[in-house]
């Protein structure tokens, strides 16, 4: 008899497997599932600053006193009756304690319902998708741009042997950043506009006058994203991996492409999602210097006429795009750097 036991005897390959623990998860697969919880967790963070933004911005426009309805309904030439007042604060809202308004505006808000303009009287809903065609178009324009520019000046600053160029493409940013956003729209007017004619003035969205204001806010932008991504071609470049490269004959270009880009893109996309609030920021100037509209200037006319909903619908737009375009730079890390998906928690 033999010496083994039935429940002992091997299972050939292929064979039934009860009695077996079941096999383990792939690496593949636990770092799917980690990614997957990662994406949860931050998606679950982004709502919650979102919603702590609302709620935050709304207690602030709340404790500004006045606003346009107090304002027409005091005035004596309008003759509004007492019942005519009362009726015309209810359908704002305005006759409720302020932390019910803030319950019934954000439960209006998570169903798409922005409110009414106190000022026009206009959906707050349809006054920002008439403005934000023109301010997307801009922004996401610029933010290109932006990143473009950056993009030459860093691989320039690497691939321009030592000397004058590459002295002056490295003091490029430090210009970009110093200079004043209005002037340098003021100064592309002047050349391309009126010297050149590249564009009409009187035309503000026609495809050339949208690529001037983007270029107005993308000088000034660029120049972080490329101090950041030159400073981070540096490092890399002093790296062992770098130098025996170099060593073995292989070429500064290919240096760069190979071995040093990766490397510096997690610096890199960091800044350009920081640098988003700067290009929503900066539409408002660009906008009025070329007479655009869009965002920035309905956020113009609604502070000088203090109409809280469209105010408070601007301002968590912006904070809503903002926190967007973060949390799809976070979910990035682990897909640009290898070494992130080995991480138990892929922070």
């Amino acid at each position: 008899m033999s010496a083994l036991t039935p429940s002992a005897t091997p299972t050939a390959p292929g064979g039934p497997t009860s009695g077996l623990a079941p096999a383990a998860p792939s690496a593949a697969a636990r770092t799917a599932r980690r990614y997957a919880s990662l994406a949860a967790r931050r998606t679950g963070q982004a709502l919650i600053v979102v919603v702590l933004s609302y709620v935050l911005v709304f207690a602030v426009l709340a404790a500004i006193p006045g606003d346009p309805i107090s304002a027409q309904l005091e005035d004596p030439q309008a003759g509004y009756s007492e019942a005519e007042k009362a009726q015309i604060r209810a359908f704002h809202g305005l006759d409720r304690p302020v932390p019910v308004q803030l319950v019934v505006s954000l439960g209006h808000a998570l169903t798409g319902d922005l409110g009414t303009s106190l000022s026009t009287s206009q959906p707050v809903t349809a006054m920002l998708a008439a403005a934000i065609p023109s301010t997307l178009a801009l922004a996401a324009t610029a933010l290109v741009l932006a990143v473009l520019i950056a993009a030459v000046l860093a691989l320039a600053s690497r691939l321009l042997p030592e000397g004058p160029a590459n002295t002056l493409v490295r003091a490029l940013p430090a210009v970009f950043l110093s200079t004043p956003n209005f002037l340098i729209g003021l100064v592309l007017i002047q050349v391309l506009a009126v010297t050149l004619g590249l564009f009409s003035l009187v035309e503000p969205h026609s495809p050339g006058s949208t690529l001037a204001a983007a270029l107005t806010l993308a000088i000034p932008v660029s120049a972080q994203i490329a101090q950041v991504f030159i400073t981070a071609l540096d490092e890399a470049a002093g790296q062992d991996y770098a130098e025996v490269a170099l060593a073995r004959g292989m070429r500064p270009g290919q240096v760069v492409v190979r071995h040093l880009l990766r490397p510096s893109l997690l610096p890199t996309v960091t800044i350009i999602g920081l640098v988003l609030g700067e290009v929503l920021g900066g539409s408002l100037i660009t906008e009025a210097i070329f007479g655009r509209s869009g965002v920035g200037t309905l956020v113009q006319k609604a502070v000088a006429a203090q109409d809280v909903p469209v105010l408070l619908a601007a301002v968590v737009l912006s904070a809503l795009v903002f926190v967007v375009v973060n949390l799809v730079i976070d979910l990035l890390y682990p897909l640009l750097d290898p070494r992130l998906r080995g991480k138990e928690d892929l922070r």
